[in-house]
């Protein structure tokens, strides 16, 4: 018997891919550009722009309001955007994605109508020293206005969750469970499947914030089994202005409206108004319709290349400046945590990490300094600031390299 053709298994061409992304063929204080700040906000593929510039070129009108062709084009794209992120994260029903500015208007907008409706004083909600404050302020909003209370999960000291003592705080008045999926700081992946699984069991309701997340793992809400999932375009090699919401259809259909205004009607008089079906009651206004076509390119980029490889690129860029950085004199590393995603932060003894950036961006390099949207992280880990590398899809081991030796370049300066 003949042995079966041996299938071929796609390169992961990160030159091919780099090309894609112009700006990383500028240079930067006549140096080439490395960019190691995807955290922040990734770059954007040719493929993006084009899709942006090609909609304000020939199909630009305002969605949902007109009779005319241009709109009833613009309308069509901007839904099937919709479906494009709705199967991007597993999700059937597209009437469970409500399109936002950014993963955190959309923290708000459960916070403030889900919550605003279920939440009373002396309930709780549960996150984990992890987390951005994006997903620590609008809670201790709702405990100002409402009397709710804000309880921290610990962690240990490389950057994990300490499980026994995060499900012995799920008590009877967790309401809700709000934890990252991905830490933005530390790159800590938290075991969310097990988390939304207890909270569940003890009857709290769960939202994920996935915006470290989706555009370094396949990431399958329905499979997780979340309430609310959120994440942001920017991060995702799409546009700003644009984030996501997915939510179980049945609760939305309980929430209020979070705003007022257009699209979010059915009808108004001065005696009434009578509310849209979701996903639409919770979109007031125009929408960033441009930024959602944008958003859909972006998704059409990440599965043209594979989630599956884009994961294994960013993990050996992982393990390798793991051990690069570890080499470096006088460097350590915060949070170490065994399972984690491509975002490095490190403090050099002495120096602050504010010059170390300033040093780093005279020889090309783009890294995030300071606190990262994470105060009360920074104080756990006992640092005040840190330098934070973080990787994307089109990064090298070269970069790496070059990040090294910028680092060696920076204690040659200190001495």
């Amino acid at each position: 018997m003949s042995a079966l053709p041996k299938q071929s298994v796609p390169v992961f061409d990160v030159e091919r891919i780099r090309a894609d992304f112009p700006i990383l063929s500028e240079k930067i204080h006549g140096k080439p550009l490395v960019f190691l700040d995807s955290g922040a906000s990734a770059q954007k593929p040719r493929q993006v722009i084009e899709a942006m510039t090609r909609m304000y070129e020939r199909t630009y009108a305002n969605v949902h309001r007109g009779i005319y062709q241009l709109s009833q084009l613009a309308t069509d794209e901007y839904e099937k955007a919709r479906e494009k992120v709705a199967h991007f994260i597993g999700v059937q029903d597209t009437r469970e994605i409500v399109f936002t500015r950014n993963a955190t208007e959309a923290v708000n907008l459960v916070a403030h109508s889900w919550g605003w409706q279920n939440l009373k004083a002396g309930d709780e909600v549960l996150i984990t020293h992890l987390e951005h404050h994006a997903n620590i302020v609008p809670w201790q909003i709702l405990g100002e206005r409402y009397g709710v209370k804000l309880k921290v999960a610990p962690i240990s000291d490389s950057g994990e969750l300490v499980w026994d003592e995060f499900v012995g705080m799920i008590g009877p008045r967790t309401k809700l469970v709000a934890v990252a999926h991905v830490s933005n700081t530390l790159g800590t992946i938290l075991p969310v499947k097990e988390m939304i699984h207890v909270a569940h069991e003890k009857g709290a309701k769960v939202l994920i914030d996935g915006s470290q997340a989706v555009q370094h793992m396949q990431v399958d809400v329905k499979a997780l089994d979340a309430d609310f999932y959120v994440f942001t375009g920017h991060k995702l090699y799409g546009p700003t202005g644009i984030g996501v919401l997915y939510a179980r259809a049945e609760l939305l259909e309980a929430m209020p409206p979070w705003q007022g205004g257009g699209d979010m009607i059915l009808s108004v008089s001065f005696e009434k108004t009578e509310y849209n079906d979701i996903p639409h009651r919770f979109e007031a206004g125009t929408p960033a319709f441009v930024e959602a076509v944008g958003l859909g390119a972006a998704i059409d980029y990440v599965n043209s290349i594979g989630l599956e490889a884009i994961a294994a690129h960013e993990a050996d860029l992982t393990a390798y400046a793991t051990e690069k950085l570890s080499a470096v004199n006088s460097l350590r590393l915060i949070g170490t945590a065994a399972h984690k995603a491509g975002v490095m932060s490190f403090v050099l003894e002495g120096i602050h990490p504010h010059d170390i950036g300033t040093i780093l961006d005279r020889e090309g390099i783009a890294v995030r300094v300071g606190q990262h949207c994470a105060h009360p992280l920074m104080e756990r880990m006992g640092v005040q600031a840190t330098v934070r590398a973080s990787f994307g899809m089109y990064n090298t081991r070269a970069e790496i390299d070059a990040l090294c030796a910028g680092l060696k370049r920076v204690r040659e300066i200190f001495g």
